[in-house]
C-alpha cells in the first residue's frame, strides 16, 4: 500500500526556544495523551518543543472556503477556542480563508510568523510547497499544525486519517454492488475526483484507483468536481450526458450534486460511495442506494488546535 504522509497523527474524532526530537520511535507510552493523538501506520517519530508559558497567540489559515465541510471545519475550531477551557489559554485567536492559491496561503502564515503568532493551523493548499514555511516558522518558534489537506513532510506534527483508505473504500463497496447486482465486476463506473494539488484529492484518487485499477472489465471515467456541489452536479450531468449510464459512482465530496444529477437524467439507482453529509446519507436512504458513505470529521480542526496547545506546552507528539 502506498503511503504519502509521513508523520501525520491520526486523530480520535472525538476531541480529546525551539527544539524538535525528530529521531525517537513513536511509542504510545512516551507521547501525550495516545488516546486522541495515535501515529499513523508509517510514522516512526516524536515531536517536541521546549514548553512555553501562555496564554498563547494561535491563527487557523484555511484555504478553499466554498463547500459545507469547510464551514463546519472553521465553525468548529471557532466552538473550541470559544470554550472556557481553552479561552483561558489564548490571548489571541484569528481565522482566515485565502482561496486556492498556496502563495497567498503562504504570505498569510509568514505574515503571522511575523507578527510573533505561537501557533498556525492550516489545510495546505499543497502539499509540496511548504519546505520554506516550515524553515522560517522553525527560526521564529512558531508552531505549525496542518490538518485535512496535509504536507510530505516528517518535520512536523499533522492531524489527519487514512485519505487511501477512505478513497479504498469507497472504490471497494461500489465494485461489491456492481459484483452483487451483475455477478461479475464490468462496465463504467464515475469517479468525482476534488480540488486539484491538494493532499487529500491526490490520496483519495490513489485509493479508489488501487481498487478500481485493479478490474480489468471495468472503464473509469473521472471528472473534477472541487469538493463543490454545484460544480458536482454539473459534471456529473455532463458526464452522463456524454458517456450514458454509469454502474457506479463514487464522490470525495458534493456527493449531494451527483444525486441530484442522477435523478434529473433519469439515471437508475447504482452502487454509490460518497461523502458522509446529512444531505447525502438521507438522498441515498430515500433512493435505496447499495454503497457507502465516508468521510472525516469536520472538527478535525480542533483537534489540530488541541495539538498546538499540548506542543506549546511541552508535550511530545508522533
Amino acid at each position: 500500500m502506498k503511503y504519502h504522509r509521513k508523520a501525520v497523527a491520526a486523530a480520535a474524532l472525538s476531541l480529546c526556544a525551539f527544539t524538535a526530537l525528530s529521531g525517537s520511535m513513536a511509542y504510545a507510552e512516551d507521547t501525550y495523551r495516545p488516546e486522541c493523538f495515535s501515529p499513523a501506520q508509517d510514522n516512526a517519530k516524536v515531536i517536541k518543543y521546549e514548553k512555553r508559558d501562555g496564554p498563547y497567540k494561535i491563527a487557523f489559515v484555511n484555504g478553499f472556503a466554498g463547500n459545507d465541510w469547510r464551514v463546519t471545519a472553521i465553525q468548529g475550531a471557532k466552538a473550541w477556542a470559544a470554550r472556557p477551557e481553552n479561552k483561558a489559554k489564548l490571548s489571541e485567536f484569528t481565522v482566515v480563508s485565502v482561496g486556492n492559491d498556496s502563495a497567498a496561503q503562504i504570505a498569510a502564515i509568514d505574515n503571522f510568523i511575523a507578527a510573533g503568532y505561537d501557533g498556525i493551523s492550516f489545510i495546505a493548499v499543497n502539499p509540496t510547497a511548504f519546505k520554506a514555511v516550515i524553515k522560517r516558522a522553525e527560526q521564529a518558534g512558531t508552531v505549525l499544525v496542518p490538518f485535512d489537506n496535509v504536507l510530505d513532510t516528517d518535520e512536523i506534527v499533522q492531524v489527519n486519517e487514512n485519505q487511501f483508505e477512505l478513497g479504498k473504500m469507497k472504490a471497494q463497496a461500489v465494485i461489491d454492488g456492481i459484483k452483487k447486482a451483475k455477478g461479475k465486476v464490468e462496465g463504467t463506473v464515475l469517479e468525482v475526483s476534488g480540488l486539484p494539488g491538494n493532499a487529500t484529492d491526490r490520496d483519495n484518487h490513489e485509493g479508489m484507483r488501487s481498487v478500481l485499477d485493479a478490474e480489468a472489465g471495468l472503464k473509469v471515467v473521472q471528472v473534477v468536481g472541487n469538493w463543490d456541489a454545484g460544480t458536482v452536479q454539473k459534471v456529473t450531468a455532463d458526464a452522463i450526458a456524454t458517456n450514458g449510464q454509469f454502474d457506479g459512482v463514487m464522490v470525495q465530496e458534493g456527493s449531494i450534486g451527483a444525486l441530484n444529477a442522477m435523478k434529473n437524467a433519469d439515471h437508475p439507482v447504482v452502487p454509490f460511495g460518497g461523502d458522509a453529509g446529512n444531505g447525502t446519507r438521507r438522498l441515498l436512504a430515500e433512493g435505496k442506494y447499495p454503497g457507502v458513505t465516508a468521510a472525516q470529521a469536520p472538527v478535525m480542526s480542533s483537534v489540530s488546535l488541541e495539538a498546538i496547545i499540548s506542543l506549546l506546552e511541552g508535550n511530545a507528539l508522533p
